[in-house]
């Protein structure tokens, strides 16, 4: 594997049981179940290993009505990585689910947006309804580590190694950055939120929690440009990444997922959505 070329890891570390209607603006009216998982990713190179995001813990998951199927370091470990020997993680955006487990990587510098920063700690917060995807222990978390010289900022895009570069696409959370990686098959994109499901991709839908619906529809376009095809587009949260993706190992097959290997084909769409 040369030093531009990137393994990457889904690991799944959550589940979250919900129908339809609870993933689209406006509802859905066939009222099916629709589930979302809650991944980490593992960006694992010939010198260099990022983490995007890092879930949220057992007290986060009890608060907000969660199940954790595996804790985020256990899936790292078992995946032969330690948290305590990562070096980079990238933060996709501060909401609960994917900036919590503060302790879990003592030794990371944490990439984050400058705007996303801005905007989970300024005005905005004082309105219930946009603070809500957010944890103020999370936030205040990332504001000790900015203290301590752990945080890299960026604006907009930005190479953080040959092969690995953030995105700003924004919407969901003012700002959400997305990452492009070069691996065997070509350019994928850990959409993270930009995406939460394959459903919102193909509908070019919206997720109910949205700081702004013209820059999620916009961000389809973008995470899609970025991608070597719209195949190579990773939602954050949709199960379909476990049934389509090989297992990152021999009896993973449920909770990780290799993302540089060729996936199967997408299922078509059920014929009542």
């Amino acid at each position: 594997m040369s030093d531009d070329v990137y393994e990457v890891y889904a690991i799944k570390y959550g589940r979250h049981e919900r129908n339809t209607p609870a993933n689209f603006i406006g509802g859905d009216p066939h009222d099916f179940p629709m589930p979302l998982d809650y991944y980490v990713w593992a960006i694992v190179g010939a010198t260099r290993t990022f983490v995007l995001d890092t879930g949220f813990d057992q007290k986060a998951a009890q608060k907000r009505d969660r199940n954790i199927t595996k804790p985020v370091g256990e899936g790292l470990r078992e995946l032969g990585i330690d948290p305590a020997s990562v070096k980079d993680v990238i933060i996709s955006h501060l909401h609960y689910d994917h900036a919590g487990n503060d302790g879990l990587f003592p030794n990371a510098r944490y990439h984050l947006q400058d705007c996303e920063m801005s905007y989970a700690t300024g005005r905005c917060m004082c309105h219930a309804m946009l603070r809500m995807p957010f944890e103020v222990g999370d936030v205040t978390a990332m504001v000790n580590r900015v203290f301590e010289d752990r945080v890299a900022f960026h604006n907009g895009a930005k190479e953080l190694a040959p092969g690995l570069s953030v995105h700003l696409i924004g919407g969901h959370s003012k700002g959400l950055q997305s990452v492009r990686v070069k691996t065997r098959r070509g350019w994928i994109v850990l959409a993270s939120d930009a995406a939460h499901f394959y459903a919102h991709l193909r509908q070019r839908s919206v997720f109910p929690i949205t700081y702004n619906i013209g820059d999620v529809l916009d961000g389809y376009d973008k995470v899609e440009a970025l991608a070597s095809s719209k195949h190579h587009v990773v939602p954050g949260h949709d199960p379909l990444v476990l049934a389509i993706y090989p297992p990152a190992r021999p009896n993973m097959e449920s909770w990780a997922a290799r993302l540089d290997a060729d996936p199967k084909p997408l299922p078509a769409p059920p014929a009542t959505q």
